[in-house]
């Protein structure tokens, strides 16, 4: 078929497509109605596989062929640093691949439709971008390179693989090496770059602190507050007025601590236990925020766009101004505070036999930090105990209930998963001098043990009352997922046991304890972590996998978190004389918005905080280039594996840089094998590497092996 027969067919199918009266069909029948004989059927699919490639032209899954939108799926596109993509569509299990040339136009993030164009069994499907819907990125953060009569901003989001084009007299006076937040006035499309002006600059790249700010700006997290919530604040004062204690329960006689970290200043939470005969009694007793954070005023507002407070390296944005959060509504130590009590009576067994949630009024003994508490309870440190020997024996109690809940907790299910988080210390400048694990011990345990059973109790309340609320939800992992986990445990000769695909809590808690203290330990906790679903917050109650509750719920924390504020505020209209059917309609027409915009935000959170982290690593790391350590492989990729130092830091060992040998990889085992020497690397083996470089832009460390591990290979 010569270019020009080609041409001609083209615009023959497509007349015939774009008709009004045209009903999608397979090539058989398009054949036929355009009478085209057997013979030719060839030609005329060579013809309608052009016009899928150029987009002009749909397929149904059936091979029915019609107008490119008939058949489009929406989705979220995920751009790729190399230029291609995938969107992800709801209710699909696998992602569509977009090729660089078909995208487009779609930045990373942006709302698309899409065609498929290639689907087989086993492939990953393929598709093109026919329309942009909504887009994500309207300002971007990045570096400035000046050029003599325009700029570009180069994106620090690597998934945005184009430059933003910044035409002469839209720069702000930036020079070279700025990093600058730029507003996109021309999104482009596939052929040209999108287009903006620059509306701030963040500072010069090597200046202190313009590295976190940058990442700050570019997930769009809050800085300064509304004038409006300011002038809120303000009216609000520094003590609790004696007119809002009326008709509270005080408690103010109870021996009560908080149990926070060293450097915690918005002080949430705080207890009281005693004990009498078999029976605990145990005071969780929560800041009320809701006495000062009104439903619908500019400072609940401003709390629900946040949604959470974010815990950065060297900063905390708070979710509420720090008047409130560090004053008034911390449970500070020697100060009349208003609360919201749950307080429970515990059986030997760890059972609450009764309940009572209340609205307190509290003063708070002692503002001890989890070291101390440690230290006593474990360590038995004369001094720390002498220095606290009023508190003593309440510590005791603590750690006994502790144990209790803890063990009834493990006995029905409760996966524990104990990873290290990081800890950077950071200089005056902003710059990491040393990062660690951060370790949990026995009192930020008991602490968490304490919240764990405030908050299902709270929330076994509230489901029996049957009113709307918020629950902390964690959803049954997929079937497929397990089904991958339990055929690769099965190389180590472990087994879980699913019904009808799905699998126990207790079973996965089973396969941990199995592992515990193997060399396979990191690898499988990890693999398991991974086939787990991510929790979030929703109006209806359906149990969390990960605890093995039936019930649950957040309302330990509403300094910090919007979705316990939410739910203190649906309690106190409760127990004020219940929710009226109008107040009932009201709150079922908010929560799904509410719970929605929570767990995105929470989201939003940890992902700013693991960038952040990610970027003090490498900053940590560029002064140890030429170094060795002893590390374990947490990741294993066709393309190389990831090895964890005992510091937290994690790099990359390219496969290009297993020198000696062609590796291959083995997806069913997690491995790469070296076909001549038959080594192998896997999950959670221990080995030395070199630090050969760091990307501050991608946040990456290089390692390669350590000469010991390459000369035991030779």
């Amino acid at each position: 078929m010569t270019e020009e027969q080609l041409k001609e067919r083209k615009e023959i199918v497509l007349s015939l497509i774009g008709d009004p009266a045209y009903v999608p069909m397979k090539l058989k029948e398009m054949a036929m109605l355009l009478n085209v004989p057997k013979h030719q059927r060839d030609d005329l699919k060579a013809v309608l596989d052009e016009l899928l490639r150029e987009g002009k032209v749909g397929i149904s899954k059936r091979g029915k062929y019609g107008k490119p939108e008939t058949f489009a799926m929406v989705g979220m596109f995920s751009g790729h640093p190399k230029g291609f993509g995938f969107v992800t569509i709801e209710g699909r299990d696998s992602d569509v691949f977009i090729p660089e040339d078909k995208t487009g136009g779609a930045l990373h993030g942006d709302k698309v439709q899409i065609v498929i164009e290639q689907e087989s069994k086993g492939k990953r499907a393929e598709g093109s971008v026919i329309r942009i819907l909504e887009h994500a990125n309207e300002t971007l953060v990045g570096f400035y390179q000046k050029n003599k009569n325009f700029g570009f901003v180069i994106p620090d989001n690597l998934k945005i693989n184009k430059d933003v084009f910044i035409p002469q007299g839209k720069d702000m006076g930036a020079v070279q090496g700025h990093k600058v937040v730029v507003k996109i006035t021309d999104f482009g499309d596939g052929n040209k770059k999108p287009e903006g002006v620059i509306t701030e600059i963040i500072g010069h790249v090597n200046d202190p602190g313009t590295d976190i700010l940058s990442i700050v700006k570019a997930y769009g997290l809050p800085e300064a507050y509304p004038e409006e919530v300011m002038k809120q604040v303000e009216r609000i004062g520094d003590s609790v007025d004696p007119k809002e204690m009326e008709g509270r329960l005080d408690l103010r006689g109870w021996q009560t601590v908080t149990i926070d970290g060293e450097d915690a200043k918005d002080l949430d939470d705080a207890i009281t236990l005693t004990k009498e005969g078999k029976s605990y009694k145990l005071g969780v007793h929560i800041a009320d925020v809701t006495n000062y954070v009104t439903e619908g005023s500019p400072l609940d507002q401003e709390a629900l766009n946040r949604g959470t407070s974010v815990y950065l390296v060297d900063r905390v944005i708070p979710m509420l101004p720090h008047k409130l959060s560090n004053g008034i509504c911390s449970l500070n130590a020697g100060t009349d505070r208003l609360a919201l009590s749950c307080i429970m009576d515990v059986d030997e067994h760890g059972t609450v036999t009764g309940h009572r949630i209340a609205e307190t009024v509290v003063n708070v003994d002692r503002r001890m930090t989890y070291t101390a508490v440690n230290a006593i309870i474990t360590d038995r440190d004369k001094a720390v105990m002498e220095e606290y020997r009023d508190f003593v024996e309440m510590f005791d109690l603590m750690k006994e209930l502790s144990d209790i809940l803890r063990e009834k907790r493990r006995k029905r299910g409760s996966i524990d998963f104990d990873f290290p988080e990081s800890k950077v210390i950071l200089d005056e400048n902003g710059k990491p001098i040393e990062i660690k694990p951060y370790e949990r011990n026995a009192a930020t345990k008991l602490i968490e043990d304490f919240m764990l059973l405030a908050n299902e109790t709270v929330a076994e309340d509230y489901f029996w009352q049957d009113l709307p609320f918020v629950y902390r939800t964690h959803d049954y992992p997929d079937p497929e997922k397990m089904k991958r986990l339990g055929t690769f445990i099965n190389n180590f000769g472990y087994t879980i046991k699913t019904q009808q695909g799905e699998v126990h809590p207790k079973e996965l808690q089973k396969l941990l304890e199995k592992i515990e203290g193997t060399t396979e330990e990191a690898l499988i906790s990890r693999l398991t972590l991974r086939s787990m679903k991510q929790a979030k917050y929703m109006p209806m109650c359906i149990g969390h996998f990960g605890l093995a509750a039936k019930y649950y719920t957040h309302f330990t924390s509403p300094i910090r978190r919007y979705p316990d504020l939410q739910i203190h505020r649906i309690i106190k209209e409760n127990m004020r004389g219940g929710l009226s059917e109008k107040r009932i309609a009201h709150y079922d027409k908010i929560l799904q918005g509410v719970t929605v915009q929570c767990s995105a935000m929470e989201r939003r959170a940890d992902e700013a905080e693991r960038e952040t982290l990610k970027l003090k690593k490498c900053e940590y790391m560029s002064r140890h280039i030429g170094e060795e350590f002893e590390g374990v492989i947490s990741g294993v990729t066709n393309w190389g594996f990831y090895v964890e130092l005992p510091n937290t830091v994690e790099g990359l060992v390219h496969v290009n840089d297993l020198h000696g040998d062609y590796y291959a990889f083995d997806e069913e085992r997690m491995e790469l094998i070296g076909e001549l020497s038959r080594k192998t690397y896997k999950l959670g083996q221990k080995i030395w590497v070199t630090v050969t470089g760091t990307d501050k832009l991608a946040k990456t460390i290089d390692f390669i092996p350590a000469k010991r591990e390459t000369e035991e290979v030779e």
